[in-house]
C-alpha cells in the first residue's frame, strides 16, 4: 500500500489466540465500510504454540486488504507491534489486540483527530476486566502519570493510531507499549485520549501477572522519568540544507 496521509495500517499482535482469529475479520466489517482511510490488517504471531498461525493464514488467503508476519518464538508484545510498525508502508499505523476487548470500530472515533494529532489513543470505560487486573492497571497508570506527566489516563489502551514516522522513532524495549504517549511527548508530539468501549474477553487466557502488569511497567516509568530530565530539546534555526535532504518535517 503506497504512504500516503490517508492510508493505515491496522496492527493485530497474537499470542495463542487460535479460538478468537475467525472472529477478528468480522469484527472489521463496520470500520471498514465506513473509514476514510485506505486500510489494511497485518496480523503479527508472536509465536504462537497453538494453531493460531493456521487461522491467520486462512483468514488473509480470504481477504487481500489482510496480510501477516510470523515470529520463529514469542518475543513479547512490543516487539510483535515494532515490527508491525517497521513492515507496515503506511502513513498510520493502529493497534488494536486479538482478544476484541477493544472494538474496531471504535477506531472510528480516533479519526477524525489524527490530522490534528501524532498519536489518538482510546480511554477504555467501564473495564471489562478482573478486579485485580484493574487495580494493577489504575495503580500503574497513576504512577505512571504522576512521574511522567502525560495526562493521559489510560496509556495502556490496546486502540491507537499513530503517525507511523513518530511510532518508529520512539525508543523501543520491552513493555514500551505501555507508554506510546509520553514516548511521543519526548518527541514534542501532539497526543489526546478518546473514551471507546471494553468488552469482556470472550475466547483464549489473559496474559496478565503481577509482574508484567505492575512491577516492571514501574521500573520502565523511572527509566523514562530520566529519559525526560535528560532530554535536551534543540531548534535548528538556520541551514544551507534543503529541509527534504536532513529529514525535517
Amino acid at each position: 500500500m503506497k504512504e500516503t496521509p490517508n492510508s493505515i495500517t491496522i496492527i493485530i499482535p497474537v499470542f495463542n489466540e487460535e479460538a478468537g482469529i475467525k472472529m477478528i475479520i468480522p469484527a472489521f466489517e463496520n470500520y471498514l465500510n465506513h473509514t476514510n482511510l485506505t486500510a489494511s490488517i497485518l496480523f503479527v504471531n508472536d509465536g504462537s504454540t497453538d494453531a493460531s498461525l493456521v487461522q491467520i493464514k486462512k483468514a488473509c488467503s480470504q481477504y487481500d486488504f489482510a496480510n501477516y508476519i510470523s515470529f520463529d518464538k514469542n518475543t513479547g508484545l512490543s516487539a510483535a507491534i515494532r515490527a508491525g510498525f517497521q513492515t507496515a508502508d503506511t502513513w498510520w499505523v493502529g493497534y488494536i489486540d486479538a482478544d476484541l476487548q477493544t472494538n474496531p470500530s471504535d477506531f472510528l472515533k480516533l479519526e477524525p483527530l489524527i490530522h490534528n494529532y501524532d498519536l489518538v489513543t482510546g480511554k477504555r470505560q467501564v473495564r471489562r476486566d478482573s478486579r485485580g487486573k484493574k487495580i494493577a492497571s489504575e495503580f500503574a497508570n497513576w504512577f505512571r502519570n504522576s512521574l511522567l506527566h502525560d495526562n493521559i489516563s489510560d496509556s495502556g489502551c490496546p486502540l491507537k493510531i499513530i503517525r507511523r514516522k513518530v511510532a518508529l522513532d520512539m525508543p523501543f524495549f520491552k513493555g514500551n507499549h505501555r507508554f506510546f504517549p509520553a514516548l511521543a511527548l519526548l518527541q514534542r508530539k501532539n497526543i489526546t485520549e478518546v473514551p471507546i468501549n471494553h468488552y469482556p474477553r470472550l475466547t483464549g487466557r489473559s496474559k496478565f501477572n503481577v509482574w508484567n502488569r505492575l512491577l516492571s511497567p514501574l521500573q520502565d516509568t523511572l527509566a523514562i522519568r530520566w529519559m525526560m530530565k535528560r532530554k535536551t530539546p534543540y531548534i535548528i534555526s538556520e541551514s544551507s540544507i534543503r529541509k527534504d535532504k536532513i529529514g525535517i518535517m
